[in-house]
């Protein structure tokens, strides 16, 4: 850890050029000869990325940032902040400690959060910058997870798992297996160590695929940020056998829009409808979940097509997603397109389509934005249509 950079002078300068270009402050003299340009530059711009992401860290003094890729990297403050909500106990071993901001949060709920960083550097900063945050109830090991828990007799209420894919595995389809550590091959001796896991996965993981690798799965959570899925997480208590929960969380400004349902229950029976007076998408999280018929049966509203994923109804409702009011329904048909939308500007997306956005938007030359949303999908009857609405705030 270059603890030069804690220089006042040095910080207040990190501080004063927060948010300027990079490329442009390499042309300039370094003001500190004394500490190499490179490692203020990386400070001014994991900074930068931390404005939003981490704002408790950038506001808080003389904290030092690793790499930024680092801090690309980490969880936002909001899903882990969610993450934290969803567990708690006397005691928690983060196997892949990263730049603890996961662990900031668990902290929370914890007695005792114990943070494993193999790279020491990493695991210097993070303990460094817990001080700065005023935290006093973390552990920290520069070590391997492994070795820890091997030399720990402890038996820990909670093991979090944030495993990171190999570089050899670029290419191939996303597997647990693929990662460091290899979850699906410890699962045992973790066990050993606690009855209950919560791993973290990359949100490109298929969900059947996770479980195929998987015990004793009770629930999967699926968090997404401004309707952007950010994370999968498998909780796993050791020797269940019921339902699987899947519930999704996505974490808005104002709200979090909530849903769940169990996994593979077969009372689901959705309606299908032509389109009617409202129109509705449901976030990223609820696509992510597949569970497309018990949102139509939870909701009680209708389905366009089962394939299409949007759904209909002629009174208006809170929905975890976007309303629209469909202002009128027209067939896709060289006629009908030349009348209604060619040249014109909307917002276009497609649902159960055989064509793209792109070239919709060629073909028949409609211009990005504006408050007019088309959707071009199927209804029930196999008949490709296409919905002219406006959003509803």
């Amino acid at each position: 850890m270059n603890t030069s950079i804690l220089n006042k002078s040095i910080q207040d300068f990190i501080t004063k050029n927060s948010g300027v270009s990079i490329s442009t402050l390499a042309l300039q003299k370094n003001p500190f000869p004394e500490v190499e340009w490179i490692s203020i530059l990386n400070q001014i711009e994991a900074k930068s990325k931390a404005k939003d992401k981490l704002p408790t860290w950038f506001s808080t003094e003389n904290i030092i940032y690793p790499s930024k890729i680092s801090v690309e990297q980490t969880s936002s403050e909001k899903t882990a902040a969610y993450k934290a909500s969803l567990i708690s106990g006397a005691s928690l071993i983060d196997l892949t400690g990263g730049f603890g901001v996961d662990d900031y949060y668990f902290s929370k709920n914890f007695k005792v959060v114990a943070h494993c960083e193999i790279n020491e550097d990493l695991s210097t900063i993070v303990k460094h910058n817990f001080e700065q945050l005023q935290l006093d109830n973390c552990t920290f090991y520069a070590d391997d997870s492994e070795n820890v828990l091997k030399n720990s007799n402890q038996k820990w209420d909670w093991i979090y798992i944030d495993p990171s894919r190999r570089n050899d595995a670029k290419g191939k389809v996303f597997m647990l297996k693929d990662c460091l550590p290899n979850v699906p091959d410890s699962l045992d001796f973790y066990f050993e160590k606690s009855d209950s896991i919560l791993i973290k996965t990359a949100p490109l993981l298929d969900i059947s695929a996770g479980l195929s690798e998987l015990k004793f799965v009770k629930n999967i959570h699926i968090i997404a940020l401004e309707n952007e899925v950010k994370e999968l997480l498998f909780e796993i208590h050791n020797h269940y056998s019921g339902n699987i929960m899947i519930k999704t969380a996505n974490i808005l400004k104002d709200k979090t829009e909530t849903f769940e349902f169990v996994l593979g229950d077969d009372i689901a029976y959705p309606s299908y409808h032509l389109p009617q007076q409202y129109l509705y998408e449901a976030n990223s999280s609820i696509m992510k979940s597949g569970g497309f018929d018990e949102v139509s049966v939870f909701f009680d509203i209708n389905k366009l097509h089962k394939h299409s994923h949007l759904y209909t109804s002629d009174r208006l409702i809170d929905f975890p997603g976007r309303r629209f009011e469909i202002e009128k329904v027209i067939s896709y048909s060289k006629t009908e397109m030349k009348t209604e939308l060619l040249n014109q500007q909307a917002n276009v997306t497609t649902r159960n389509f055989p064509d793209t956005v792109e070239n919709i938007r060629k073909k028949w030359k409609i211009k990005n934005g504006g408050n007019l949303y088309c959707f071009f999908t199927t209804d029930k009857n196999d008949n490709k249509i296409v919905l002219i609405c406006r959003k509803i705030i």
